[in-house]
């Protein structure tokens, strides 16, 4: 017997409803979860304060340590801090405004030409085992300078480092000459002890929360402090439950590299 043209309706009718109800919570695709806001933290002048660089190592293994060049202690936290699987960053001393400041030796100062960034560079280097990047150590005259930030960076890219701007002056063309040569880069957002009063450091360490909220990641640099590792001692063991992740600088990196953010 022909289906009848009511029948046809209702039968029309059924399958509408049906592709129209609801799926079922248990045949849903799983939603994709966004990456938690990401952190990288760098403490860097360390080399010379002993009792303060072994706080600084104890911290965990996440946290970036960035050691200036031959001085007593670097080579003994750039290994102590690779053994204990955190990353180690060379602090490579540039040419601040004031050039009366004394850099320490392996400054690389505006009289220094290709070849002498190159050797500079490479005993740096040689002073820090393990280092796997480089963060200038002030810098506020030499990092507005392209022809110096591009020698280094020439180095850095032959060397396979990448590079963090300290970000000392607000005219550093470090990190643009940086991704024009190639090499992994980021800039510091926020200094954790510019005011190293605990309670300003505790201050900045919420700003730094705040901007990762925001933009998805942020870096901070600190420094070897009594106040600045009191701080990190109490709230870096909060920020997983608190839904930040802490990563090695390389790693923040790729993910914006990765991500374009």
């Amino acid at each position: 017997m022909k289906p009848t043209r009511r029948t046809l309706v209702l039968l029309w009718m059924a399958v509408m409803l049906l592709s129209a109800s609801p799926v079922r919570s248990d045949m849903a695709a799983p939603l994709m979860r966004p990456d938690p806001p990401t952190i990288a933290i760098i403490i860097d002048d360390l080399g010379y304060r002993r009792l303060e660089g072994q706080r600084v190592l104890a911290l965990p293994w996440a946290v970036t340590l960035s050691i200036l060049p031959h001085t007593p202690f670097g080579r003994e936290f750039a290994e102590g801090g690779h053994a204990k699987g955190m990353e180690i960053m060379l602090h490579l001393p540039l040419q601040p405004e004031d050039s009366s400041v004394d850099l320490g030796p392996g400054g690389i100062w505006l009289e220094s030409g290709s070849r002498d960034v190159s050797g500079l560079l490479s005993e740096s280097l040689a002073s820090v085992p393990h280092a796997v990047g480089v963060n200038n150590h002030m810098g506020s005259m030499l990092t507005r300078h392209p022809g110096h930030m591009t020698w280094l960076m020439e180095e850095l890219d032959r060397r396979k480092l990448f590079f963090v701007d300290s970000f000392t002056t607000p005219f550093s063309v470090a990190l643009q000459m940086a991704h024009e040569t190639g090499v992994p880069a980021v800039r510091r957002h926020v200094f954790l002890d510019a005011n190293p009063d605990e309670d300003a450091v505790a201050a900045e360490f919420d700003r730094l929360l705040e901007l990762a909220r925001e933009q998805g990641y942020a870096v901070a640099i600190g420094h070897p402090y009594p106040g600045t590792i009191n701080v990190l001692e109490q709230r870096l063991p909060e920020l997983e439950r608190n839904g930040f992740r802490l990563v090695p600088a390389s790693q923040l990196i790729k993910q914006v590299n990765r991500t374009g953010r």
